[in-house]
C-alpha cells in the first residue's frame, strides 16, 4: 500500500471515531480526532490514562493550532514566533484552550498542549483529517515509552483500530513543554529541545520575559 492510500484510510478511521497507534518524531503515539469526545474516551481506555491528565494535541500547522487554542495578542505573538523557528519539531506549547473543546481533551483545565511534529505520518493525518489529532505516547500509563514497532504491535494491537509504522522510526525522548502566557514563557518540562534555545529565540525577537 502506498503512503497516500495508507494515510487516506487512516484519516477515514479517525473521522469515524477510531484510534490508531502511529509514529511521531519523538515516540509512538495514540492518534484520535482531538475534537471527538467518544474517540478521546477510547484513547484514555487504551492507555489506561488517569482522567485528570489532559491529552496533548498534534497539528499540521498554525492554522490548526488556533482551532484548539486562543491567546492574548502578546502571547499569540510569542507562540507564533516560537512556532516559526521550532515547528515542526520537539516543542510543545501550552496555550489557553479555545471555548467548547471536549472536556476529555483538557481534563477540565483551561489550557491545551499543542505541537507540530517533525514526522510525515502525523502531519499527513492531521492535514487529511482537517482537524488536530491526539499525540499522547502509545505506552500504557506508568510503563516505559515504546520505540520498537514489534513491541507496539504486541502491547497495543488489541486496543486500537490500526497501527502505522511507515516513515522514520521515532528517535526517542520527549518534547520540551513551555507555557505561553502574558507575553512570555515558562518551562514545564525540558526534553530533547534545550530550553536555552527557546529563550534564545525570543531574545532574538526581543520578546523574552
Amino acid at each position: 500500500m502506498d503512503f497516500q492510500t495508507e494515510i487516506a484510510r487512516a484519516a477515514e478511521t479517525l473521522a469515524q471515531g477510531g484510534v490508531l497507534a502511529i509514529p511521531t518524531d519523538t515516540l509512538y503515539g495514540l492518534a484520535a480526532d482531538a475534537l471527538n469526545p467518544d474517540a478521546l474516551d477510547r484513547v484514555y481506555a487504551a492507555k489506561g490514562r488517569p482522567a485528570d491528565m489532559p491529552l496533548p494535541v498534534l497539528v499540521s500547522g498554525w492554522a490548526q493550532a488556533i482551532q484548539v487554542a486562543v491567546a492574548s495578542p502578546d502571547s499569540e505573538l510569542v507562540a507564533r514566533r516560537l512556532a516559526e523557528i521550532h515547528w515542526p519539531g520537539s516543542l510543545t506549547m501550552v496555550l489557553p484552550a479555545a471555548p467548547g473543546l471536549p472536556e476529555r481533551l483538557t481534563a477540565g483545565r483551561d489550557t491545551v498542549a499543542v505541537r507540530m511534529p517533525d514526522h510525515p505520518v502525523p502531519l499527513a493525518l492531521a492535514g487529511t483529517l482537517g482537524r488536530p489529532i491526539t499525540g499522547t505516547s502509545a505506552n500504557r500509563s506508568g510503563e516505559p515509552d515504546i520505540t520498537d514497532p514489534d513491541e507496539l504491535r504486541r502491547i497495543l494491537a488489541p486496543r486500537v483500530d490500526g497501527i502505522i509504522v511507515s516513515g522514520p522510526k521515532p528517535v526517542g525522548g520527549a518534547s520540551t513543554i513551555v507555557a505561553v502566557a502574558d507575553g512570555g514563557v515558562s518551562l514545564l518540562r525540558e526534553g530533547v529541545l534545550p530550553y536555552e534555545r527557546v529563550l534564545a529565540t525570543l531574545e532574538t525577537f526581543g520578546t523574552v520575559k
